[in-house]
């Protein structure tokens, strides 16, 4: 997987310098809003329509996409040690050909363990297209610009589902479901395969030396209670975060509206990650990373009990999807610098795959978790308190993930 790219090195230190990619990030900035659009938020409006049109239960065509998220999961670990090693090029590339090929298997599906074996294979290219190895790619070549390179392509990335949300509604009122996901294939396929051959093809910088504290191994900082305790919450708040994105849509089908009001509903959280992105360097600033981390994620379940608390009406439902957006945002950026915050850049591909591995797992939990919490539950309105209080827990252990306070407090393990 490194013959697409180049062995020359070169570290990457200043805004002129030439082993920086010109094209990287205006590149990126494009496949993540085309990757994440398709990839996944295609699913959330998509699967109504396949299961009133395959009599599939609910419960197993959102297993099979949970099934993804966990094959991301196991996967990123192995993707972050090769983007290390050999950067995104080939890693990306390879991706992009592996999501349009899982589209293909989804739409074909005769029943569903062909379903599942799609899903599974949209695993391999979550992993290898979505934010884990672009952000590799960013903080490596932009560093130490690399918060403002990592802000400007989820920026663009916040626009995915107030793109394709909509879009994938559309083309399913005219198309059946088969035929939306072979288009929204060819698009994935035209857009992101070139894309990421022709424009990653910058030499990968040497990883850079870091302050003492980042001295440490990647397994060692792997163990430490810190990042333990960081994974844990994050792993909490990711579960509550990605169960409240697919719940969305039968929430607001609960309540009676369409599918296209939901479908804009969900589309126009999108907005507000683009949005909130805009605040979180000024949020960086002006506190440390273990603040921020607490009052994000506690915001995240603030966010995720207003939506069953506020029944209407339509609008003031849309200004609750814009506002949980924000933070939404703010959490993806949160993740993308809590390596680099913490323990510096020199093991990031490595150590945010291990971050990630947990998280993603609980993502890929939520979407079925919440499809059969929500009947005994007595509905997705209940599902959503429950989940604000998961965001809850998820916040109070943030605070014990700042590394010098808990060196201060706590023997090493």
């Amino acid at each position: 997987m490194t013959d697409l790219n180049t062995s020359a090195r070169g570290a990457a230190t200043g805004s002129g310098d030439r082993s920086r990619p010109r094209a990287a990030l205006p590149a990126l900035c494009l496949t993540q809003i085309v990757s994440w659009g398709i990839v996944y938020y295609a699913f959330p409006v998509l699967n109504p329509e396949i299961t009133h049109a395959t009599d599939w239960p609910a419960g197993a065509t959102t297993a099979a996409f949970s099934l993804a998220l966990v094959v991301s999961a196991l996967a990123g670990i192995r993707v972050g040690r090769i983007l290390d090693r050999h950067g995104p090029r080939a890693v990306m590339t390879t991706g992009a050909a592996l999501g349009t090929a899982s589209l293909l298997l989804v739409a074909a599906a005769p029943n569903l363990p062909f379903f599942f074996a799609g899903w599974a294979l949209a695993g391999l290219a979550m992993a290898t297209t979505f934010y884990q190895p672009a952000f590799a790619a960013l903080t490596r070549w932009w560093a130490p610009d690399h918060v403002r390179a990592l802000t400007i392509v989820t920026l663009a990335g916040g626009l995915a589902s107030t793109v394709f949300a909509p879009l994938t509604a559309a083309l399913a009122d005219h198309l059946s479901w088969r035929h939306t996901y072979l288009v929204l294939a060819a698009i994935l396929a035209v857009v992101t395969i070139p894309a990421h051959a022709l424009a990653l093809r910058s030499p990968w910088p040497d990883a850079p030396t870091g302050p003492a504290h980042t001295a440490e191994g990647a397994a060692e900082v792997g163990r430490s209670r810190p990042f333990l305790l960081l994974a844990a919450a994050f792993t909490l708040s990711g579960f509550a975060m990605y169960a409240v994105v697919v719940a969305l849509v039968p929430l607001l089908l609960e309540r009676g509206y369409t599918t296209s009001q939901a479908a804009w509903a969900l589309g126009i959280g999108g907005a507000g990650q683009t949005l909130g992105r805009t605040m979180y360097a000024a949020l960086a600033r002006r506190t440390t990373a273990t603040a921020r981390t607490t009052i994000l994620i506690a915001l995240g379940g603030l966010t995720t009990a207003a939506f069953p608390a506020a029944p209407g009406p339509y609008a003031l439902l849309i200004a609750v999807s814009v506002v949980a957006g924000m933070v939404r945002g703010n959490l993806t950026l949160l993740q993308a610098t809590a390596i680099t915050d913490r323990w510096g850049a020199t093991h990031y591909g490595q150590l945010s795959g291990l971050l990630a591995a947990p998280t993603t797992t609980a993502a890929a939990l939520a979407p079925f978790a919440g499809a059969a919490l929500a009947a005994p539950l007595g509905g997705y309105a209940p599902l959503f308190f429950l989940l604000a209080v998961v965001s809850v827990a998820s916040a109070l252990i943030a605070p014990w993930t700042d590394t010098a306070a808990v060196r201060r407090r706590l023997p090493p393990l």
